[in-house]
């Protein structure tokens, strides 16, 4: 009898202990999150991270979860928790981390026009896939991200942080997990020009125009219209990637 008062007892806490065993998943989530926009070039060195309540507003958790995640990086010494400032970026040291199936610095190394003609090719069937198969939860978590995006349109970092996300949530309604992951590769391509192109004055004007027209044929699930939407995007972004890269050769040039 007391032996089985005891089962009874385990089993109670099971409940929980999953719910212990889901807050560290998300949390150790989102500190991934946080470290792939470091590696990717998102955010620099001594950058200062958003504050906890705009970071859990941006990845759609709560802010306990951001300060558990930015408690496990500062802990590993990748940020610095100040009081009375915000966390700042202190290391850079995590080009080993996977952000889809390789790492930023393989993605990287091929050149810009490989990584376009392979974006197209992918990603196009990728989105098709994702219109079709879209749920509902999804296109509210799109939806509430273009309000944020609207807010972030002079904020060259924040919106890139959102952009990731709303690119990511699209990817990974396709049915295909690997082929959704390798778009995620060719996203995070050169991601610190994208950076640096997002600042151009209207850059993150026109992305949002683009997000828009990308939301609203995925709600009519419509997968050309997705298709022809997200070339557009594509295109406009390998043009800016472009046109960085030959100011950059012509401020170089003696």
């Amino acid at each position: 009898m007391a032996q089985g008062f005891k089962v009874q007892a385990m089993l109670a806490q099971v409940p929980d202990i999953r719910a212990q065993i889901t807050r560290r998943t998300v949390r150790e989530r989102i500190s991934d999150k946080l470290a792939s926009l470091i590696a990717s070039g998102i955010l620099h060195l001594g950058d200062e991270l958003p504050s906890e309540r705009e970071l859990a507003s941006l990845l759609s958790v709560s802010r306990e979860t951001v300060r558990g995640a930015i408690q496990t990086l500062a802990a590993k010494g990748i940020v610095e928790i100040s009081h009375g400032s915000r966390t700042r970026v202190v290391s850079t040291d995590i080009d080993t981390l996977k952000i889809g199936v390789t790492s930023p610095s393989a993605i990287n190394s091929y050149d810009l026009e490989s990584v376009h003609g392979a974006r197209l090719l992918i990603e196009r069937a990728v989105v098709a896939d994702a219109a079709e198969r879209i749920d509902g939860e999804t296109l509210r978590r799109l939806e509430s991200s273009l309000s944020i995006q609207r807010r972030t349109l002079r904020d060259p970092v924040h919106f890139l942080i959102c952009d990731r996300e709303f690119h990511l949530a699209i990817y990974r309604s396709a049915s295909n997990r690997l082929l959704a992951d390798f778009v995620v590769d060719l996203y995070n391509f050169m991601l610190d020009h994208r950076r640096v192109a997002v600042s151009q004055p209207g850059a993150i004007a026109q992305s949002y125009r683009d997000h828009l027209a990308i939301v609203e044929a995925l709600r009519r699930r419509d997968p050309e219209a997705v298709v022809a939407a997200f070339t557009r995007h594509i295109d406009r972004i390998y043009a800016t990637t472009v046109a960085i890269l030959d100011a950059e050769v012509g401020v170089a040039a003696p």
